[in-house]
């Protein structure tokens, strides 16, 4: 099942592309240079929620907790508990972690990916068993 936002989640998403954070721009960096092995999009929408980043093949979010984190966790659990409904697995990594050890960060969320169950896409050229239908 794909995941698909909401046009108004969409809307939030690329605002916020514009406005990402520090810790969320290094890691992005990271993340886009391919350093795990897995394609990540960033400010993904997902239903009525923004995931700060996203590997559909690993079905993982990956959200950058700043200092302001205390005062969104209700609103977290409700996405976490959206997303694990989906079969996404939310893994929380603090914004000073990534300003101090993104090299750790970017192994963390390396090995959880490769440890969730994959999503394999074929090709329309191929099917899977590569008799090209």
């Amino acid at each position: 099942m794909e995941v698909v936002g909401s046009s108004a989640a969409h809307q939030r998403a690329r605002k916020l592309r514009q406005e990402m954070t520090k810790p969320e721009r290094l890691l992005w960096w990271a993340l886009r240079a391919n350093k795990t092995g897995f394609h990540f999009r960033r400010q993904h929408a997902a239903g009525p929620y923004i995931l700060d980043f996203y590997c559909d093949r690993a079905r993982l979010c990956v959200e950058v907790d700043g200092e302001a984190h205390e005062l969104t966790v209700r609103h977290d659990a409700r996405r976490d508990a959206y997303l694990r409904r989906l079969g996404i697995a939310t893994l929380r990594v603090r914004a000073r972690d990534v300003l101090g050890n993104l090299e750790g960060v970017v192994e963390l969320i390396a090995d959880m990916a490769r440890n969730r169950p994959h999503r394999h896409r074929f090709r329309d050229d191929t099917s899977p068993k590569g008799e090209g239908l």
